[in-house]
């Protein structure tokens, strides 16, 4: 098949989250199962220098954007059997920042994604499948098939859309959005494109796309409830027929404690003894006290209550009351850097946090500590548990979306389980599941031992979940019967 990937980002050019992984690492699986793949992104200032030497300049073009024409390039690199386009305009994507400013932000992503749609019979690309990812790529089923399915270069190409994050809908004003695409009076009704008075890209996107998916089955079913739906869940229970959850995996080979250079110590399955080295260059790192005994919780992400950080304010006091240490690292509200600066200044050698996104200390924090917190209020998947996993740190873990897909509670009356989870979203539930957690590690190394070799034999690999999305490119195209929704 040929199918085209359109994604805000993607490793390994620019990342600000999951969606990054999820794109870079789905598309050379696909491809390396014959799959003719094709990924378009910004070309953001924030890509590397040494990437944009590496591209070649396929076609110039103009985009009409209301009053405006605007510059659009195509810039093209082959790499890992995929080829990926970087959509060029200084103007929208040569900036300081890759989100979240400069109030014109459905303006530049409305430019995103016109633009691909514009320049896939100048580059000679006839894709069967569009794959578009979250928001920002929202717009691209929907013109698809509003101002583009009439002619007949595009007469054919069936969209499919994922939820990476529900929360974030691209929400502006009809007005601006009107003006900018085109998109006339009789479109803007509850059933299509306007949302409770405003303009919505994600709805977009669930309004006219062929199939929705979501990065986790237990995903897929939870958005369809009120507490979770963002206020979508009704159309989103209109669509269930069409809504599937796929699972992501991982890049195995950039995750892998047995080759992976940031970390003090190799170390795999068989072998694990190089834990307890990345363990102590871990706490000299961060200057913490140096002490085999003593376990680390880690928490890697993004600093906001959508991770449960309220809850780890409240009982932090407590936490420390134990014999424990705490690693944090990420960029966020400003309620929570105050809140692990205060701890790191409170309880010196016991906690260190990082504000900011360094990839190397994210792997050896997920190899020297021995427990990973993910305490979320919903985790749509979520990667870092299954890095957690991967790396023989064991996961304390909130039971919500893909959270609840991965890990579960250790059973001590059938040894079942590959880490500890809590159900409600309560504070002390989850000091509680700690305090278990700690249990086992100080008092029974064999049973802890056991959910460190669970974990590290994991299958976190992208060979299922590309199965999977290749069966519903099929399914769409009408070469095979569409399976049933994965809601489980």
């Amino acid at each position: 098949m040929k199918i085209l990937f359109t994604a805000s980002e993607c490793v390994p050019f620019v990342k600000t989250g999951g969606l990054a992984d999820v794109v870079g690492a789905l598309a050379p699986v696909l491809a390396a199962q014959g799959h003719d793949v094709r990924v378009m992104i910004p070309l953001y200032a924030h890509i590397p220098q040494s990437y944009v030497e590496r591209m070649e300049h396929v076609v110039d073009f103009e985009v009409q954007l209301g009053w405006r024409r605007q510059y659009c390039g195509i810039e093209k690199l082959e790499d890992s059997g995929v080829t990926w386009y970087f959509v060029d305009s200084k103007f929208y994507f040569g900036r300081s920042y890759i989100y979240g400013m400069g109030g014109d932000e459905y303006e530049r992503f409305g430019f995103f994604c016109r633009s691909c749609l514009n320049a896939l019979p100048l580059i000679g690309f006839q894709p069967d499948v569009i794959h578009a990812h979250d928001w920002q790529s929202g717009m691209v089923p929907a013109l698809l098939k509003i101002q583009y399915a009439h002619l007949p270069f595009y007469a054919g190409m069936k969209a499919i859309f994922t939820i990476h994050n529900l929360q974030y809908q691209g929400i502006f004003g009809i007005k601006e959005v009107q003006d900018v695409l085109g998109l006339g009076d009789s479109l803007w009704t509850n059933d299509k494109l306007e949302c409770f008075g405003c303009a919505n890209y994600m709805k977009a996107a669930l309004v006219y796309a062929d199939l929705i998916t979501t990065v986790s089955p237990s995903y897929a079913e939870e958005i369809q409830t009120a507490y979770y739906g963002e206020r979508l869940d009704g159309l989103l229970r209109a669509r269930k027929a069409q809504l599937y959850g796929v699972l992501n995996g991982l890049d195995v080979v950039e995750y892998n404690p047995a080759t992976d250079p940031h970390i003090a110590a190799d170390y795999s399955v068989g072998d694990i003894s190089g834990k307890a080295a990345c363990k102590r260059a871990l706490q000299a790192e961060l200057g913490l006290d140096i002490d085999d005994n003593v376990p680390i919780i880690g928490m890697v992400g993004r600093l906001s209550n959508q991770k449960g950080l309220d809850l780890v304010d409240y009982i932090i006091g407590d936490l420390m009351n134990r014999k424990v240490q705490l690693v944090v690292l990420g960029m966020g509200e400003s309620r929570y850097v105050n809140l692990f600066s205060w701890a790191e200044s409170e309880y010196r050698g016991r906690v260190a946090a990082r504000f900011t996104m360094d990839s190397g200390l994210a792997h050896r924090i997920y190899a020297g500590c021995d427990m990973f917190l993910m305490p979320s209020q919903f985790e749509p998947c979520g990667l870092s548990q299954m890095i957690a996993m991967r790396y023989g740190t064991v996961p304390i873990v909130r039971e919500t979306g893909g959270l609840r897909d991965t890990v579960l509670s250790y059973n001590e009356y059938t040894g079942d389980g590959n880490g500890f989870t809590f159900f409600n979203y309560n504070a002390h539930d989850m000091l509680h599941v700690i305090e278990r957690a700690m249990k086992y590690y100080n008092e029974e190394k064999d049973v802890w031992h056991t959910l460190q070799e669970r974990g590290m034999k994991g299958d976190y690999t992208w060979d299922r979940s590309a199965a999977r999305y290749v069966e519903l490119y099929r399914g769409i195209l009408g070469e095979i019967p569409l399976p049933d929704p994965a809601i489980e």
